[in-house]
């Protein structure tokens, strides 16, 4: 999510003879280059205070100043949306989220999320850490599954927004990966941030990185796949989709940094089965209850569609 507020960018050697709408999108985090233009479009962004086009090439000297202004609101109201409660008391919930499920509503997706599930288990949610994003202190993509927490009043969103942002939560992944790894653990070290030509995907190799670093270790070999433990120390977004997708080692089924072979597994009767997801599940968290101060933890067990996916790839008769 693009932050709201003011901003300025003073050109340097790097940005000579850029488009205006590319040097925008790399400086501000989560812009995509389509929200940059549109901006530009509409006159909240200008260079030396006079409005100019997206693909307007930048000169030395120049200097760009600009507003974000507040996201539109996004209507959005409870419905039964299914997920499963790992722990509730009055300040929190613990929730397992299925995959396939996307978290909070957004334009062309406003229905049918983890959110309007929430509001719908508990209506005193609205409002909890913003109209958009009630209770939700951090996410997980669509497709990814696993544990995510949820404030359930301002206090409690508050201070565990503190732990995450001083990270202080300590959070564990599995993933399914392509190949062996060349040792049982290690790390990844690796600055991440918005993709230089593709703007929906991130990357290792970004003009504007930051600092990303993703330990891990086997859990399970499988003849042609491992199964990755990882431990998340910063939480850059996709890091551990691309961080696994830098090192040769993309996770199963992920589309956006994998590579098609890495998304069937052909069955030993000839036929081809489709990894339905990227095979990354939120395993396990640990922090501080936001109020009564005791250390907290959880784990969700492996879904179902990963653990189909493990069983096929066990049998050395069917490959990947």
């Amino acid at each position: 999510m693009v932050k709201e507020g003011a901003f300025t960018i003073y050109a340097d050697e790097s940005n000579i003879n850029n488009r205006l709408d590319i040097v925008v999108a790399n400086y501000i985090e989560d812009c995509s280059r389509s929200f940059a233009a549109t901006l530009i479009k509409i006159g909240t962004i200008k260079v030396q205070d006079s409005p100019r086009k997206a693909g307007y090439k930048l000169k030395p000297g120049d200097i760009i100043t600009g507003f974000i202004p507040p996201p539109s609101p996004v209507s959005f109201s409870p419905e039964p949306v299914p997920f499963r409660l790992l722990f509730e008391d009055p300040y929190l919930m613990v929730v397992d989220k299925p995959p396939g499920l996307v978290v909070h509503p957004a334009p062309g997706h406003q229905g049918a999320t983890l959110v309007n599930g929430l509001l719908f288990h508990c209506p005193d949610l609205k409002g909890v850490g913003g109209e958009l994003r009630p209770g939700i202190v951090h996410r997980l993509d669509k497709d990814t599954s696993g544990i995510i927490l949820v404030a359930k009043c301002s206090l409690a969103h508050e201070k565990l927004a503190n732990q995450f942002k001083e990270r202080k939560v300590k959070k564990e992944y599995l993933a399914l990966v392509w190949g062996h790894m060349p040792l049982t653990s290690g790390s990844m070290d690796f600055s991440i941030g918005r993709h230089p030509k593709d703007r929906k995907k991130m990357s290792v190799n970004s003009y504007r990185g930051r600092h990303a670093l993703t330990l891990w270790r086997v859990k399970e070999n499988f003849p042609k796949a491992s199964l990755l433990q990882l431990d998340l120390k910063t939480g850059r977004t996709h890091q551990i989709r691309v961080h696994c997708a830098a090192i040769n080692h993309p996770i199963l089924g992920d589309e956006t940094y994998g590579k098609n072979r890495q998304n069937t597994v052909r069955k030993k009767d000839g036929s081809i089965k489709r990894i339905p997801r990227q095979m990354l599940h939120a395993w396990r968290i640990r922090f501080e209850h936001p109020v009564e101060r005791k250390e907290m933890a959880f784990e969700a067990s492996i879904p179902d569609d990963m653990k189909d996916i493990m069983d096929s790839i066990r049998d050395p008769r069917e490959n990947l």
